[in-house]
């Protein structure tokens, strides 16, 4: 059966958002795109509905208004998207369905950042990182599990996120996908991101259910990937 999918207003945020949820999922991930993108983005839906075919529920909303992403300057502003992205964690907290839920955030280049940030401010189960911009997030120390995935050939951002992996604590983890660059538009790239981001989620929702039935907390195994693309 395919995931449902149904338009929400997530209160807190004052935004518009779609949720893509399968019939007992085994926890939520939230997306924080870059300014200038929008959860009708192509690369976000396929990502989106494929953990969805995995068991997740997925959130996808805008992190800024139009008028509010034209602005000059806007899409490397964290502080903005941070708080709605704060408030969309709490919106789910409350709302019939998804309040019991595990959370995980996706965060895709200056979203990464706010992500990041969120995840300092609220317990959320493990943080993903497309392309991201982890730099600009100050970065904040977690505890939070958090995969770094960048391409091998976008390299001032792999620079920027090998010493965010250091700043960000131990519970980080950077997997380069050989090839890929910043959009992962080579043959096959997304089609890795979404199998780590699947697979990182996954044990961690897995780790936070069996730290709720008290049988202990397990982190996410390391994840390094390095694989050779197929240009198209």
């Amino acid at each position: 059966m395919p995931p449902s999918q149904s338009g929400v207003w997530i209160g807190p945020a004052d935004l518009r958002g779609d949720l893509i949820a399968p019939k007992d999922p085994m926890g939520l991930v939230i997306f924080a795109h870059s300014g200038g993108s929008s959860r009708f983005n192509p690369r976000n839906r396929k990502i989106a509905f494929a953990l969805a075919g995995r068991g997740m529920a997925v959130l996808l909303f805008d992190l800024l208004r139009p008028n509010e992403a034209a602005v000059r300057g806007a899409a490397f502003d964290v502080g903005l998207p941070t708080n709605r992205l704060v408030g969309a964690i709490d919106w789910a907290r409350e709302t019939p369905g998804l309040e019991r839920l595990s959370i995980g955030l996706f965060g895709a280049s200056v979203g990464a950042a706010a992500a990041l940030r969120a995840a300092a401010q609220r317990p959320v189960a493990a943080v993903v990182s497309r392309g991201g911009r982890p730099d600009l997030a100050g970065p904040p120390r977690l505890a939070t599990p958090t995969l770094l995935i960048v391409g091998s050939r976008d390299p001032q951002v792999l620079d920027l996120n090998r010493q965010a992996q250091g700043a960000l604590g131990p519970s980080t983890r950077l997997a380069v996908i050989e090839g890929a660059t910043h959009l992962f538009a080579e043959r096959g790239a997304m089609d890795q991101v979404i199998a780590l981001a699947a697979d990182w989620f996954g044990q961690s929702f897995a780790a936070a259910r069996a730290g709720e039935a008290g049988a202990g907390q397990v982190r996410p195994r390391p994840v390094v990937v390095r694989r050779q693309m197929t240009s198209m």
